[in-house]
């Protein structure tokens, strides 16, 4: 096991590198220019230059580049270009914010989508099951952002019931995360739908059942327990996508996240705050992974790691 995480590990060094490759040139891509934006549109040229050059963007981009891996190696994720502070002080003083959204979203995710999946497979070809599959549809379709707004339309505006936006406190968070967790939980409820109703008619289901245990403990017990690897998966690939969703959620709920961060910076052209919060995403979002493979071998004893 342990041999496995540390091989696990290293193979995140490539991907990362990657991913800092892609989103170093992407950003270079991008028309806009960073020492315009900081010496503001009255500054001369010589003035825009002087910063230009004070910043190191007159180097060549492998030279950037290969400046910047530098820094990585020490653990040094640059300075924000429009706060003059290290990029990794402005990623920690925010990811609280963003590991809440994103932890609330979950729990409205795994209990929405479980359950509703659940009563699908229960009852197939019914009623019931019709309208879940019609309510994850709904879901699938919605975009994240139009759900944000409606929401903040109902219980904010008409109903006052709840803030519209902002980070203090965990009713300003209830709004973004059903946002966020609604949509993903459209998506698991049908998958988890499917991943039952293969388990459910097999032999020692209905052994169970003969030998006269309660439903209940047959679903729950029987059935879900050995539906679970595929619905863990897709839990583990929806955290990722619930903090990539919380890109659009926290711009829309005004909240401090590393979301509103990325959007801020990519505006001013901040390339050391781009680089560096993609970057951390993508660590968090490989760690992830890491460990639902590692709950694998928990749910399903059959699954070792050498």
């Amino acid at each position: 096991m342990l041999s496995y995480i540390l091989k696990r590990l290293l193979q995140m060094i490539p991907t990362l590198i990657g991913v800092s490759i892609a989103t170093f040139v992407l950003i270079h891509s991008v028309p806009g220019d960073p020492a315009r934006m900081i010496a503001g549109n009255e500054a001369s040229e010589e003035e825009v230059a002087l910063v230009r050059d004070r910043l190191g963007l007159n180097e060549p981009l492998h030279v950037q580049y290969g400046q910047y891996v530098m820094g990585l190696a020490k653990g040094d994720l640059g300075t924000s270009l429009r706060s003059d502070r290290p990029v990794l002080d402005e990623i920690v003083s925010r990811f609280p914010t963003t590991l809440m959204l994103t932890c609330v979203s979950m729990i409205v995710m795994v209990g929405v989508g479980l359950l509703a999946g659940i009563l699908s497979a229960t009852k197939p070809n019914s009623k019931r099951d019709n309208a879940t599959m019609m309510f994850s549809l709904f879901g699938i379709s919605m975009p994240i952002f139009w759900l944000g707004l409606m929401l903040i339309l109902l219980f904010s505006y008409y109903l006052q019931w709840l803030p519209s936006g902002g980070s203090d406190g965990f009713r300003s968070f209830i709004l973004p995360a059903l946002a966020l967790g609604l949509s993903s939980s459209a998506i698991l409820a049908r998958l988890s739908r499917s991943s039952i109703l293969e388990v459910i008619h097999q032999d020692f289901v209905r052994t169970a059942r003969a030998k006269g245990v309660k439903e209940k403990w047959v679903i729950y017990k029987h059935t879900l327990k050995n539906a679970l690897i595929p619905i863990i998966t897709i839990v583990g690939l929806e955290f990722g996508h619930l903090l990539g969703g919380a890109v659009l959620t926290e711009t829309v709920f005004s909240m401090n996240g590393i979301g509103r961060f990325i959007i801020q910076s990519i505006q001013f052209r901040d390339y050391p705050a781009i680089q560096g919060s993609i970057l951390f995403v993508a660590a968090i979002f490989v760690i992830v992974n890491l460990i639902v493979d590692l709950c694998y071998s928990l749910v399903d004893p059959r699954v070792r790691y050498e």
